[in-house]
């Protein structure tokens, strides 16, 4: 089981990860006029801000370290609210955990991204950022909810980690807010193994970012900076090898993408108009990551009995994707500043869990159980064996719920 780009894997990522064995330099710094150095990971940032259009990127060790260094570099720490939708991996709850914020959980709408009215709804004098996920690859209502974080002067951070390559309105996934932070999991369009990136605008955002993911120190060193270190940072280093490995990556994004689109197109077509079926909103058609079809039941009792029938997890039982299956998020409570609790109790979205109720993906590119993607297409499966499997799940809903 995994994502499309891990199914991508080839010649191209062989020959990056021997070029830097070859040197035997595997360390992300080093100087211009040393010939083992290969400088992958700095490519790997200079390539991928051109690709989606930003002026600093900083490639990190995972999805996760990208998130925390976007919340460090927006100096959120104690007490600051920061408002992320109640479907998310549990990387965009723990990330603000670790940064010293309370997460504020909002309401998801029918397209399993953050609902802009009640996203409007929750922010206080406390809120210092919006964190919009864009989940499994189908982007948030970036327009709504820039309208507000700008008329309210709250950054957004954009939670890319599944959605790396996608687009909304014309611009690229990550963009949009203040910092885009994305993963390369493993699970993810495309793969390293492990790795992320966070890209900004912002001088100032990517400068303690950087610092803190690097103990400190300023970007880009060469050797090590004796007084010159802007802050006390951690360690979340990406090595050369890794570098390599996503820079070939990156360079057939596209390409993978648009093949995944193609396919879902087909599908979808396929087993439109069916009763009882209703797909789930995307906002940008083009521009979406098509990793999943996310069909949504108007009845619990039938999306359970399809369920079983496909062998399928609900999105509800789909791990921690959901705020209510995340233990170690459900005994914790945070006092605000001025002396407000703050708890995370099962039913506390009731929206988010009705949708979640209904809800399974069909697989177009994403093979993991633990997001409930699991029947339905490869990555590699071409329109023709698209369309069969198209009537292959048609006649399985007509058996099942008429």
């Amino acid at each position: 089981m995994a994502g499309p780009g891990a199914e991508y894997i080839g010649t191209e990522e062989k020959l990056e990860a021997l070029d830097v064995l070859a040197s035997g330099y595997l360390f992300r710094y080093g100087r211009s006029d040393d010939a083992r150095f290969k400088a992958k990971v700095w490519n790997l940032e200079r390539e991928f801000c051109d690709y989606v259009g930003a002026k600093h990127g900083l490639a990190v060790n995972s999805g996760t370290s990208a998130l925390l260094a976007s919340l460090i570099g927006l100096e959120i720490g104690a007490g600051d609210e920061v408002i992320v939708p109640g479907y998310t991996f549990i990387a965009s709850i723990s990330s603000i955990v670790y940064a010293g914020g309370i997460p504020v959980l909002a309401e998801i709408d029918e397209s399993l991204n953050l609902d802009p009215m009640d996203l409007e709804r929750r922010i206080t004098e406390r809120t210092k950022a919006i964190m919009a996920v864009h989940m499994l690859g189908n982007p948030a209502k970036m327009d709504a909810i820039m309208e507000i974080a700008n008329r309210r002067g709250i950054p957004v951070i954009e939670d890319a980690a599944q959605a790396c390559g996608g687009v909304y309105r014309g611009k690229k996934l990550g963009t949009i807010g203040k910092i885009g932070a994305y993963s390369f999991n493993f699970y993810k369009t495309m793969t390293c193994g492990d790795g992320g990136m966070m890209v900004t605008d912002d001088e100032e955002v990517y400068t303690k970012g950087f610092g803190f993911h690097d103990q400190g120190h300023l970007p880009n060193r060469q050797g090590v900076e004796i007084g010159k270190r802007s802050a006390i940072g951690l360690d979340f280093r990406m090595n050369e090898l890794t570098g390599a490995v996503a820079l070939a990556q990156l360079r057939k994004l596209d390409a993978v993408l648009n093949h995944l689109r193609a396919i879902k197109k087909t599908f979808k077509e396929k087993i439109s108009g069916l009763k009882g079926i209703q797909f789930r909103e995307i906002t940008d058609a083009e521009g979406e990551c098509a990793t999943v079809l996310t069909i949504i039941l108007p009845d619990r009792e039938e999306a359970k009995t399809l369920a079983r029938r496909l062998d399928t997890p609900l999105l509800i039982n789909s791990g921690w994707h959901v705020y209510r299956n995340m233990e170690q998020i459900l005994c914790r409570e945070f006092k605000t500043l001025d002396g407000q609790v703050i708890k995370y109790e099962k039913g506390m979205l009731p929206r988010t869990e009705d949708i979640l109720r209904r809800s399974m993906n069909l697989t177009i590119g994403l093979r993991d159980r633990g997001i409930g993607a699991v029947y339905g297409l490869g990555p590699k499966d071409t329109t023709k064996e698209a369309e069969s499997k198209g009537y292959e799940f048609a006649k399985i809903v007509r058996e099942t719920i008429g």
